[in-house]
């Protein structure tokens, strides 16, 4: 059973995650990755990490999927994007990723199915409870959480400063 919800879930991050790019809507991309994020909820579910899954739902699918229908919103993109021209350098690096993403990828299936003792995953002793995730947040990722925090609130206050800056001219010729 919990291989069968694996695959489904699986199947539905990684298609609404193509749904996503393939996408020329920009609403619509971010309601795929809405549903590419509850896909990944599901996972993290399924690992038995009911907390991070949780909070995964609470903080990306809830808030800041929200910022980011706000951000679509506020600039108002009804222009489609066919206009944005891709240059050769920017698609060249996009394939030499997609190949050494697919190498990697390959290559850990290889190893899993050729030697059944390799495990990828996260490492022995880590779990997905409230007290590991606490534990490890505030003693060794402190100092990455703190600056996640500063970059978070200048993001708001950019986006405060830009809507504002867009608001001024229309109000000036009213």
């Amino acid at each position: 059973m919990q291989e069968t919800l694996f695959f489904i879930l699986a199947f539905l991050a990684v298609g609404s995650a193509l749904g996503m790019l393939l996408n020329k809507s920009p609403v619509y991309s971010v309601l795929l990755l809405i549903i590419t994020l509850f896909a990944i909820a599901g996972l993290y579910v399924l690992l038995n990490a009911s907390f991070i899954a949780a909070v995964h739902l609470i903080i990306y699918a809830g808030a800041i999927m929200v910022l980011f229908l706000f951000v679509i919103m506020l600039l108002d993109l009804k222009t489609d994007v066919e206009h944005i021209n891709i240059r050769r350098p920017s698609r060249l690096v996009a394939v030499l990723a997609t190949i050494i993403f697919l190498a990697e990828t390959i290559l850990l299936a290889m190893l899993s199915l050729s030697n059944p003792s390799f495990r990828v995953g996260l490492g022995e002793g880590i779990y997905g409870d409230v007290s590991s995730v606490a534990d490890l947040l505030f003693t060794k990722y402190l100092l990455p959480f703190e600056i996640a925090s500063v970059l978070l609130i200048v993001a708001i206050i950019g986006a405060i400063i830009l809507g504002k800056r867009k608001l001024r001219p229309e109000e000036g010729s009213a």
